[in-house]
């Protein structure tokens, strides 16, 4: 309590801020900034725990911008507070490689904890966040030693609640009584579309209300400094509760458009920044201005947090002293480094082994590498027992009230909330204690689209366990048979989409997901048994593709993925015996690692002067870049068991060697067969 002139002055100079920036990038929200620098004033001065000269400080509060569109409120306190933003990158906003781009950017600037802008994304973001605070506190804190005791304090507005991810990751943060999680709604009711009475009129209150938040409201938000400190320390009061605070603001405050839709998401003109300008008492003919008393102000708040930093780092160090095993635990996870030795575990497998289900493959190296990697937590959207994600003895990630689990349990049950799942995901990704995987049908990946997305653009080592791959699921038929769905992820830059072929693929996806710091996966594992292939390794497939099966003087080369690799196999004995023809085989589980991969290595998997042709149950879509003719899936697929399924479309030994003969005889006479790795467009990956 007790704000004075100076409060007001560096409120105001956010707001100016948010103006000039956008102003001078032409571009810009500077809307939201203007109406919720009262509140961000208050959090970051009051309740915010940070030291701006260590961003990556374990113990730090994490802060969320949800409504991200509205970033020059966070890059203005940023700058304010003495991150590495200068003075310089708020006038280079929205323009190329600066580190104050047009939606805030996890890897893009220091201090900026997730990456938002799709909305609903960040309040689930920050959802995962508080997940992660609470497992990584009951699993490392001690009587006498809260090495993690941090709040996750999230902004959004009316577009993250009209989203539905948002009602997804809420309500499952409701279910468990994430009380240190605490979100501040502004609710100025304009959208791009104008007044949100045009398309949204329900009850936030009561809808988080009966999600299970503690609820409070604070009617002036542009003014009632007092009261919003009121609401938030009534929120850190409740602690089997995460808190919603509806915070009535005038989006654009000062400005002559404010409370319209104009203010939302183009800049002020001259003569508006003018008069709004003299109303705060700032020169107009100047821009980009802090006055000296606001830097002090705010550098004061920022040696108070490496203060507490220092006495953090003393703390972490007598814990050292008292319980070693669990200091050189939670230090190796800050590393980033996994548990030495770990990768042993994975199971290696021989043609002697049985054909099993990739799915269960899955499953056994999840079983056999949790105890190693105790950092690895999981969950399935509402499909455990089909996605065979939990390991035997797990214990449940829930409140400890509802006897349940506890919170230091490594299993969560996300229920059927794909999208809210994988945004949560990222959340705790992004905490640096822990690496999650979530399973559900490949199909229902689609639903998280979204947040699959935001995990390869913010670099977060997330692994989403994709079963029931294929057609091959059988009877559920075309709804849940995907076809284009692996086409569309690994069209995402940084995205691994593994699709192993047998155990020893499925061993390798694992690694390469685990030790992939900074890029996430998609592992698609099959319902139906597949058999261990003569001729893969673990090593093998770490690169990607590779060659399975060779043979000199080859007259084609099959290429393929998952269950399918299986049957070329097969197909390769039918085109010897039948047609006299020689095949070699070619598995890619993960384009994405395959092209990471020299060309020389690529082409000796895809060489000149052999015809190829791939085959997968899917879309044919992005195999042109590896194969000349490619055997597809390119409509929807069929209900019935599976095996009848794979022979309505020919998937089989037969029908491959058919589409192969074709295959052989159309480049017969093509002098000089070029592999696709070697034509130009190739060239610039």
């Amino acid at each position: 309590m007790g704000y004075t002139e100076k409060d007001w002055l560096a409120i105001n100079t956010i707001r100016v801020l948010a103006v000039d920036a956008t102003f001078k990038s032409n571009s810009g929200h500077p809307g939201a900034p203007m109406g919720m620098a009262p509140v961000a004033h208050v959090l970051f001065n009051k309740f915010m725990k940070f030291n701006p000269k260590n961003p990556k400080w374990l113990n730090r509060d994490r802060f969320v911008l949800s409504n991200g569109h509205g970033c020059m409120l966070q890059y203005a306190l940023l700058h304010l507070f003495g991150y590495a933003v200068s003075m310089d990158d708020l006038k280079a906003f929205r323009t190329v490689d600066s580190i104050t781009p047009g939606h805030p950017e996890a890897h893009d600037t220091p201090g900026v904890e997730v990456t938002t802008g799709p909305l609903g994304q960040g309040i689930s973001n920050a959802v995962g966040l508080a997940i992660a605070q609470a497992q990584t506190a009951a699993t490392f804190n001690k009587d006498g030693f809260p090495i993690v005791d941090n709040y996750t304090y999230c902004f959004l507005g009316d577009g993250c609640l009209m989203e539905g991810v948002s009602s997804e990751a809420s309500s499952l943060a409701g279910h468990l009584q994430l009380g240190n999680l605490i979100a501040i709604y502004d609710d100025n009711q304009i959208t791009i579309d104008g007044d949100t009475a045009c398309a949204f009129t329900e009850d936030v209150v009561k809808r988080y209300e009966s999600y299970g938040w503690h609820v409070e409201v604070v009617s002036d938000g542009d003014h009632d400094l007092d009261g919003i400190e009121k609401a938030i320390q009534k929120a850190k009061e409740v602690k089997d509760k995460p808190t919603l605070i509806k915070l009535k603001t005038t989006i654009g405050f000062g400005s002559l458009q404010q409370g319209t839709h104009g203010v939302h998401g183009s800049p002020l003109k001259a003569d508006d920044i003018k008069q709004l300008k003299q109303k705060f008492g700032f020169n107009p003919e100047q821009s980009f201005v802090v006055p000296q008393e606001v830097y002090d102000q705010y550098g004061k708040k920022a040696a108070e947090g490496a203060a507490l930093e220092e006495e953090w780092n003393k703390l972490f160090a007598s814990y050292a002293t008292k319980y070693k095993a669990e200091h050189d635990d939670l230090a190796r996870r800050l590393s980033g480094k996994l548990p030495e030795g770990w990768e042993t575990s994975l199971p290696v497998y021989t043609p002697k082994d049985a054909a099993v289900a990739s799915r269960k493959l899955s499953e056994i190296v999840l079983s056999k590498v949790e105890g190693i990697i105790p950092e690895l937590i999981g969950g399935s959207a509402d499909l455990t027992g089909s996605n065979l994600t939990r390991w035997k003895g797990a214990t449940d990630f829930q409140p400890p009230s509802t006897k349940l689990g506890d919170y230091a349990g490594r299993y969560i049950r996300y229920g059927v909330r794909e999208h809210g799942m994988g945004a949560i995901m990222n959340g705790i990704a992004a905490y640096g204690t822990l690496i999650p995987f979530g399973g559900t049908f490949l199909n229902f990946v689609s639903y998280g689209a979204g947040a699959v997305r935001l995990s390869s653009l913010s670099q977060a080592r997330v692994i989403w366990v994709a079963t029931h791959d294929s057609i091959g699921l059988g009877e559920d038929g075309p709804t849940h048979q995907p076809i284009e769905t692996l086409a569309h992820f690994r069209a995402l830059p940084n995205m691994m989409v593994w699709r192993p072929a047998d155990g020893n693929e499925t061993s390798s996806a694992y690694y390469v997901a685990l030790t992939s710091k900074h890029t996430p996966s998609i592992i698609a594992l099959s319902r139906q048994n597949l058999p261990q292939l003569e001729g893969s390794t673990i090593e093998k497939a770490n690169k990607g593709g590779y060659v399975l099966h060779d043979v000199e003087n080859a007259d084609i080369t099959l290429v393929s993925t998952g269950s399918e690799v299986c049957i070329c196999v097969d197909a390769v004995k039918y085109l010897q015996e039948k047609h006299g023809l020689k095949a070699r085989v070619v598995s890619i589980p993960c384009f994405e690692v395959f092209d990471s991969q020299s060309k020389e290595y690529r082409l000796s998997v895809l060489p000149d002067g052999i015809p190829s042709l791939s085959v997968e149950v899917m879309s044919t879509m992005g195999w042109e870049r590896y194969t000349h003719e490619q055997f597809g899936l390119n409509r929807f697929g069929a209900s019935g068991a599976y095996k009848d399924v794979y022979k309505k479309f020919e998937f089989t030994p037969e029908g491959i060697a058919k589409r192969a003969v074709a295959t052989v005889e159309f480049w017969k006479g093509v002098p000089n067969i070029r592999s696709p790795i070697n034509r130009a467009f190739q060239q610039l990956i």
